[in-house]
């Protein structure tokens, strides 16, 4: 399929072609779902930890004689019932991350792209640089080009110029090539692409 190239400007750069395969399949909210579920499991520290009764400090004696007290019997003053004592049934350090086929990885990032080229809302960027680190400029630009929420997606090396611009805008990421991914495809209204990036794709995906 043929998409229109612009640039940073808004000005029109010629055609590419996409490939079908990478960019012309059907939407699959089920694979989208459980890409990002594998993604925001795989990110997730799982360092939160409650104390059990192995944790907690202090004498392992019965606090007080089984009978006669008038108070109900006690075992241990760790217990969770006691206070200062363990906590029961709570969260232990784990590891959150869980195995998803790399086919089926693959095939959700090429849906991804899909969606947003049926949605009208994946652009074709000449090139994403800037001569100047300068915010003002870069949102003058953006709003041009009508992006408040966009994903760029450049060749190798980000440009540094835009990289620091960028930074200063909320609902703007700017990404290269390797680190593409569903997630950040899907959380940006549009996705926009360098010709570097275009090429990465068709010969990573298709």
């Amino acid at each position: 399929m043929k998409a229109d190239v612009k640039t940073l400007d808004n000005k029109s750069a010629g055609t590419l072609d996409l490939e079908d395969g990478v960019f012309g399949l059907p939407a699959r909210p089920d694979l989208l779902q459980r890409m990002v579920r594998w993604q925001l499991a795989k990110r997730r520290a799982g360092t939160h930890q409650t104390k059990v009764v192995g944790d907690i400090r202090g004498s392992t004696a019965k606090p007080f004689r089984q009978k006669g007290t008038g108070r109900a019997r006690q075992g241990s003053s760790r217990a969770a019932q006691m206070r200062g004592g363990a906590t029961t049934h709570g969260p232990q350090s784990r590891d959150h991350s869980h195995g998803l086929p790399k086919k089926v990885r693959r095939l959700a990032l090429k849906t991804a792209l899909s969606v947003k080229q049926a949605a009208g809302k994946l652009t074709i960027l000449d090139a994403a640089a800037l001569p100047d680190a300068k915010t003002a400029a870069l949102s003058h630009k953006l709003d041009a080009l009508g992006w408040g929420s966009v994903l760029i997606i450049d060749g190798p090396e980000v440009d540094q110029n835009l990289a620091r611009a960028a930074a200063n805008l909320p609902g703007i990421d700017v990404l290269p090539q390797q680190g593409v991914n569903v997630y950040d495809i899907l959380r940006r209204d549009t996705l926009a692409l360098t010709k570097a990036a275009v090429e990465h794709l068709h010969t990573r995906l298709k």
